[in-house]
């Protein structure tokens, strides 16, 4: 393909699934929906994952795969009509079709319910992409009749396979010599977003004159920066708007916040979308600094839910500078990491037995449960003893931060515990 009308991310569009980039825990060789695929029978599903990931190209490789009619429509552009209609025409064409639907969050609970019966039947798969937990934006009988997969970002490894075909393509069409001696304002500006890689790549090579290209950090960087209207024409700067939105806040800015937050008010961001942001921010940047902060960002959530604009934008305003003036821990968010990637080193370690379950008589003459020190039942609450598995003992995951809250807790836990955490 090489009209230049055609985007360098369209013209790079894979074919086939052995040129789809990423994503080797769902389609790559023995994966789960690989084989569905290759067996001829996928279930409807819920694509979840950032942009520029490979949403809407899996759902043409399958449609290109199982042979079956396709459908697609925008949940920005389409209304339940356009719902129907696709249902009525998959019926005139014996069913078994496949709708891929875009930006599936942004329909509503009546044009979600109008896909149920036809779902349900078997009069469509449906394939919905969505950058946004499926768990809070698609209504519950839909979700269960779907299997969710998760997509995530592009690595740094299957990014630069993507711009060395870009590279090699742009070469064939405009004929010049690119010479990339540098590539990490290229990946850095992509996010991990193929689409954004290779726009930027593109607008790039054509702001070169000339017929060699030398890409170099600075380079990139200056020309993103000169063209950013023409870099955002497909709408990338939103999600470069709520990333110095979260920056802003984490980084205790409330000007910044406010400044952003209006940027996306303005810009007809979807409010429940902040405050699911504010609400995850307050956990894993301000914690047990001020567990108040997720109090209020929790009755934020709530509260945009039931008022909708323009009157959440105060209560949006309200959330986001508390935060910001918020001091700040993300010892929660390092705790769960570090406890996670445990889990996942040493497997399911055997509990303790004096903490075990004991319901039976069996388990109680085992050994479970026994000498297990009821806390209550000891001066100030607390009874010294073993809680972690013997292979880990005394690790510690949770490491207190450097501000008031937190240091008592600290302070408490080295009373507890004396040595043992390292507190």
């Amino acid at each position: 393909m090489t009209d230049k009308n055609v985007p360098l991310a369209e013209k790079l569009r894979p074919r086939t699934l052995d040129e789809f980039l990423g994503q080797d825990h769902l389609v790559g060789p023995g994966a789960i929906l690989r084989k569905s695929i290759e067996g001829g029978q996928v279930p409807s599903m819920i694509l979840w994952g950032p942009p520029g990931v490979g949403k809407t190209t899996l759902a043409m490789l399958i449609s290109h795969k199982l042979l079956r009619p396709f459908y697609t429509l925008s949940a920005v552009s389409s209304g339940v009509k356009d719902v129907r209609h696709v249902i009525q025409k998959a019926k005139e064409s014996g069913g078994n079709a496949i709708l891929f639907i875009d930006e599936i969050h942004r329909f509503s609970k009546s044009q979600q319910d109008s896909l149920l019966g036809a779902v349900e039947t078997g009069v469509l798969t449906l394939i919905g992409a969505t950058t946004e937990n499926p768990s809070f934006e698609v209504i519950s009988p839909l979700l269960s009749r779907c299997q969710v997969y998760i997509l995530k970002e592009l690595d740094p490894d299957d990014l630069k396979k993507l711009l060395n075909r870009g590279t090699e393509l742009l070469h064939q069409d405009t004929g010049k010599q690119i010479d990339v001696r540098q590539t990490e304002a290229l990946l850095r500006v992509s996010g991990g977003d193929a689409r954004k890689l290779l726009n930027a790549l593109e607008l790039a090579v054509h702001s070169t004159a000339g017929k060699k290209v030398v890409l170099t950090n600075d380079m990139v960087l200056s020309v993103i920066q000169q063209n950013l209207a023409l870099y955002d024409k497909a709408g990338e700067m939103h999600y470069d708007v709520i990333s110095a939105f979260i920056k802003s806040v984490r980084g205790s800015d409330p000007n910044a916040a406010v400044y952003y937050l209006a940027r996306m008010i303005e810009g007809g961001e979807d409010p429940k979308f902040i405050a699911r942001r504010l609400l995850i921010l307050a956990s894993e940047d301000i914690g047990n600094a001020n567990p108040n902060a997720l109090l209020l960002a929790t009755s934020c959530f709530e509260a945009v839910n039931m008022i909708g604009m323009p009157e959440s934008r105060i209560i949006l305003s309200q959330t986001a500078i508390y935060l910001a003036s918020s001091p700040k821990s993300n010892a929660s968010y390092l705790a769960i990491n570090k406890a996670q990637d445990l889990v996942r080193k040493t497997g399911d370690l055997a509990v303790p037995l004096a903490i075990r379950n004991a319901p039976t008589k069996l388990m109680k003459e085992a050994g479970y449960s026994k000498d297990y020190k009821y806390a209550h039942d000891h001066p100030g609450h607390f009874a010294f003893q073993e809680f972690l598995p013997d292979k880990i003992a005394g690790i510690r995951f949770f490491d207190p931060a450097e501000n008031a809250r937190e240091k008592e807790m600290r302070a408490r836990l080295k009373a507890l515990w004396k040595d043992k955490y390292g507190y």
